[in-house]
């Protein structure tokens, strides 16, 4: 019995480290990024180009080489691709209502504060599968969750940028763009804990969130990211981010 209690509360104090995790991740990658977006303004469209493309290899990159393979070897093909048709298809359906409110508010004089309210929404939302995959992932292993935790805060520091620049240009004060960059990591920490939680419960939904996760990461990059690092600017500099984000994404899981 007092073995049964002790390991109860070293599991629960596994999950809080776990969510603290995620909430450092997401709080310190975005706000850095509102803080590098603060001291750098008005970065020219090459430059922006190269930050989005480079936060998309980061993601194709753990997706590809962490977080799929994980979930096949936990629980099969089946469910691991169950997985991410699920998280494909959430992440599409919160894509549609963004975009919706997009329309609504398009009537909006200051169309860049309305672009960094959006883009943060974004983030805000594709934030909690991320942090999903860090519990989750920390659940399969401490060595998954500690990377992936890692790649995602670099992935976060150039959206952080994103969704702070256009907020600049449109006037907001630097230390609201601040406040609102880091309550944009804040879901990180919860999809943690939930992952965490999940996780504990049985392997089988570990797997799940790791192909959920992998899904709906992958939309968000194939369906944002990549097209708007390349509509920015039209030359090769986006292509070149995306190779050299994959690299890094290697080196960072390898040396984790």
């Amino acid at each position: 019995m007092n073995i049964f209690l002790s390991l109860e509360v070293e599991n629960v104090e596994r999950i809080i480290s776990i969510t603290v995790i995620g909430f450092l991740t997401g709080i310190l990658g975005t706000g850095m990024g509102g803080l590098s977006a603060y001291i750098f303004k008005n970065p020219s469209n090459r430059w922006s180009s190269m930050i989005l493309g480079f936060s998309g290899g980061l993601m194709i990159s753990v997706v590809c080489f962490d977080l799929l393979p994980e979930a096949f070897t936990m629980v099969g093909l089946f469910i691991g691709i169950l997985g991410i048709i699920l998280g494909v298809m959430v992440i599409s359906l919160i894509d549609e209502m963004i975009s919706r409110i997009e329309w609504k508010y398009k009537k909006n004089r200051n169309g860049f504060v309305r672009t960094g309210i959006l883009i943060g929404i974004g983030i805000l939302i594709h934030n909690f599968p991320e942090g999903l995959a860090v519990g989750s992932g920390y659940m399969a292993t401490s060595e998954l969750g500690l990377g992936l935790a890692l790649i995602i805060a670099i992935h976060d520091i150039p959206e952080g940028i994103s969704m702070a620049t256009p907020l600049s240009i449109g006037g907001i004060k630097s230390w609201k763009i601040l406040l609102y960059t880091i309550i944009a990591g804040i879901p990180t920490g919860i999809g943690a804990f939930i992952g965490a939680v999940l996780g504990e419960i049985s392997t089988l939904f570990i797997g799940l969130c790791l192909g959920f996760a992998g899904g709906a990461m992958l939309f968000i990059t194939c369906q944002e990211i990549i097209p708007k690092s390349r509509e920015i600017y039209k030359g090769r500099i986006s292509g070149f981010g995306i190779i050299f984000g994959i690299i890094i994404g290697i080196l960072a899981s390898s040396l984790v």
